[in-house]
């Protein structure tokens, strides 16, 4: 098993503070990967430097000279888009696989989007196959995973979500699984992980408070960002076996609210895999 953990930069979101700060932020903290958000064109907040996200009109070389700055390497892009939308989703998420290839991300991860109240549940497949196949052609070009998500009202289901993923017969179709929101969303997060993780291409390490999961879990389909790894619901020693015995060689990336939960998160998750080290050392 080769794990390693990374951080999704909606940590720096709540400080209002630019891509590059997030990346210096993370790695301050002992973060090794860092996934980043990307968007189309200009937008007020990222441009006066308030935002995470980065525009795709960047020099992908030059976003990957601020990570170089600060030793960390992207572990994918987070690239979220309405797979039942071909005329948004096939030019942006072709353009985010060919940023992607220039960043050095192994992974572009979305999900398939709000449905049309106006389209039916078969049509939607019919549809995001056609945005799939479109897409994934570039995907295998570039050699770009892409990493369907857990995270609206089919993929929040196991079957779903192994629905949309299978669409299209391509090594480079995969699932980015995100335990929290399959939890909010209703599932057994460690069943849905066993189900799935033959397709494996990334992770979210997402934990929900009690208070959130009391509050939300079965009336939502994801949530933004999570607690601290290690102090939700979310057994993340039962998670770790669980990729460990699948053979996932592969990136844990943190989602969560603050620059204090991110470093908690890495504790935790940290000393767990030190201990599981420990024990194969001894075995």
């Amino acid at each position: 098993m080769s794990l390693d953990i990374g951080v999704n930069l909606e940590f720096i979101r709540c400080e209002d503070k630019p891509f590059a700060t997030g990346v210096q932020r993370a790695s301050e903290l002992g973060y090794r990967f860092v996934e980043p958000m990307v968007h189309n064109g200009r937008e007020l907040l990222s441009e006066a430097g308030y935002f995470h996200s980065v525009s795709m009109d960047e020099d992908p070389l030059e976003i990957r000279d601020v990570l170089e700055r600060y030793g960390v390497k992207p572990s994918g892009l987070s690239a979220h888009c309405p797979l039942m939308r071909p005329e948004i989703s096939v030019p942006y998420l072709q353009k985010a696989i060919r940023f992607a290839a220039g960043l050095g991300a192994p992974v572009v991860n979305t999900d398939e989007g709000i449905r049309p109240a106006w389209l039916e549940l078969e049509e939607a497949f019919g549809i995001m196959r056609y945005t799939l196949m479109s897409v994934l052609r570039v995907a295998e070009r570039y050699g770009i995973k892409i990493g369907i998500e857990p995270h609206q009202s089919i993929s929040k289901a196991t079957e779903g979500l192994l629905r949309i993923s299978s669409l299209v017969e391509s090594p480079c179709l995969g699932i980015n699984y995100d335990i929290g929101n399959a939890y909010l969303g209703g599932e057994d997060p460690y069943e849905g992980l066993k189900a799935v993780r033959h397709r494996l291409v990334h992770l979210h390490a997402k934990d929900i408070s009690l208070q959130h999961s009391e509050s939300e879990r079965g009336k939502v389909t994801g949530t933004p960002v999570g607690c601290a790894c290690g102090d939700g619901v979310i057994n993340w020693q039962r998670v770790i076996a669980l990729l460990e015995e699948s053979g996932f060689n592969g990136v844990l990336s943190v989602e969560c609210g603050t620059p204090d939960q991110a470093a908690r998160s890495l504790r935790h998750l940290s000393g767990l895999l030190e201990k599981k080290r420990d024990a194969a050392l001894r075995g």
